[in-house]
């Protein structure tokens, strides 16, 4: 699935919150390609906006909660897991409160909404995350590991120890999105019986009920300790069942909470803002630790973005140019000629190399002791090498010239210096009219750009002494 999706049409839910007990109307609408994940709160003044982004969460204990400005909203796990398992890339959710309702404490109500209208496919293409190299995160304040490989797909694993004798050790494992509404949607939230009274005490848990959510009974129980359990939760009687839950609340599945925890890890990874290509292995995650990574893959994946634009330079390839054959097509020459190879060069870009090193003649003058290549000579190299595509372009390159018309938005971002190899890279902002070549020029050292600007430059015929 390369194409961005929306829903072909609105689907609607009401319920309580699980913590704030809050009842709330959510109705999630078709947007527009490039929109992303984003969250309306309709009850306040100005319907601020929250978008579902790891950089918006202010709160992470026992849900995930967002904010912007004034605006708030909890428990948005379950809904981004859904709309991660099903595709969905751009969708406008208007929420009346302050919490996503926890229907059944599963994400198998909005999985079946979506289906219930489809999807719809957008013109944009999506942009993935490519896990391209093996990635460890270690959250230090839960504990909580994990693991990021590259894989053509979205494979995650989950790794629980509750260390007590009902849930134990388990995992989880989803090999592909396509099986999610069968082996992770229908799981549901857990709690265990000895977290109720510190999490009613923290103000959290007041919708809850043990129709949305598990509640595991870790311990014994004598007639009258459940007796009182029964009244804290507005129950007439209570009873453990074989499995170790409440009232006959049968598990789904045998490893029931491994399977929720990758639901929420999925969910809270969609927080990334970009679907992601990878496997993931997760050791006893949490919505801390979880956002916490999602932080982290996002800061990974900005850092890939910006590389990206970093051409690759093999100093083993054969060039396309050497220094001699340079020396034919541009009328430079010492100290002025300031590229040494062309690697690359197309009808509309080329890619340039300059070696530096302290013998060149303007160390001699410019901050003598510190030696720096001056700016203005990073562009004059971009110059020479906007030259060699402009004059490609001509059946007879040694009879022209290319000459400045101008320069314009050039920066320079890092310093230059002997032992550097900055490589050039220039393309077409526009095709050649009238030999008018407009391009845009970066220059790189490594990983990091040096330098860039927009140059226009004019190819004029030499004239030819009779």
């Amino acid at each position: 699935m390369t194409q961005q999706y929306t829903l072909a049409a609105p689907i609607e839910f009401h319920g309580i919150g699980l913590h704030t007990g809050a009842s709330v109307r959510m109705q999630a609408l078709p947007a527009a390609a490039n929109h992303g994940i984003k969250f309306r709160r309709i009850d306040l003044t100005q319907t601020p906006i929250v978008a579902a982004d790891a950089t918006k969460v202010i709160a992470t204990n026992r849900s995930t909660v967002l904010e912007s400005g004034e605006a708030s909203v909890s428990t948005v796990e379950h809904l981004l897991s859904a709309f991660t398992a099903m595709g969905l890339d751009n969708v406008l959710i208007d929420i009346d409160g302050p919490e996503i309702p926890i229907l059944d404490g599963s994400a198998l109500p909005f999985i079946l909404a979506i289906e219930s209208v489809g999807l719809e496919a957008q013109e944009i293409a999506r942009e993935y995350f490519e896990i391209k190299k093996t990635l460890y995160f270690k959250d230090e304040i839960s504990g909580a590991e994990y693991i990021a490989m590259p894989h053509n797909g979205y494979e995650l694993t989950t790794l629980i120890d509750f260390n007590d004798s009902i849930v134990g050790q388990q995992t989880a494992t989803l090999s592909d999105l396509s099986i999610y509404k069968a082996a992770i949607a229908p799981a549901r939230t857990f709690v265990f019986v000895r977290e109720l009274e510190a999490l009613a005490k923290a103000g959290l848990i007041k919708g809850g009920d043990i129709d949305n959510a598990i509640v595991i009974a870790d311990k014994d129980f004598s007639k009258d300790s459940l007796d009182a359990l029964a009244q804290m939760l507005g129950k007439t009687a209570l009873s453990v069942t074989s499995e170790g839950t409440l009232n006959n609340t049968s598990l789904r599945f045998v490893n029931e909470p491994a399977r929720h925890k990758l639901l929420d890890l999925i969910g809270d990874l969609a927080l990334v803002g970009k679907a992601i290509r990878g496997k993931i292995i997760a050791t006893k995650p949490g919505h801390t630790g979880n956002v916490a990574f999602a932080i982290f893959l996002k800061q990974q994946y900005l850092e890939q973005k910006k590389l990206q634009g970093v051409p690759a330079y093999d100093p083993s390839a054969t060039p396309v140019y050497d220094v001699v054959e340079i020396s034919k097509r541009l009328p430079h020459r010492y100290p002025f000629l300031l590229v040494d190879k062309i690697m690359e060069l197309g009808a509309t870009n080329v890619i340039g190399v300059k070696n530096i090193t302290f013998n060149e003649a303007f160390f001699q003058g410019h901050f003598p002791g510190n030696p720096v290549m001056p700016g203005v000579l990073q562009v004059e190299a971009m110059a020479q090498c906007g030259g060699i595509l402009a004059l490609s372009t001509v059946p007879d390159p040694h009879n022209w010239d290319t000459y400045f018309l101008k320069i314009d938005n050039t920066k320079f971002k890092q310093k230059v210096v002997p032992g550097d190899t900055i490589v050039f890279k220039l393309w077409l902002v526009e095709p050649i009219r009238r030999g008018i070549v407009h391009m845009q020029a970066e220059a790189y050292v490594g990983n990091k750009m040096v330098s860039e600007a927009e140059l226009t430059a004019q190819i004029v015929r030499r004239k030819i002494d009779e």
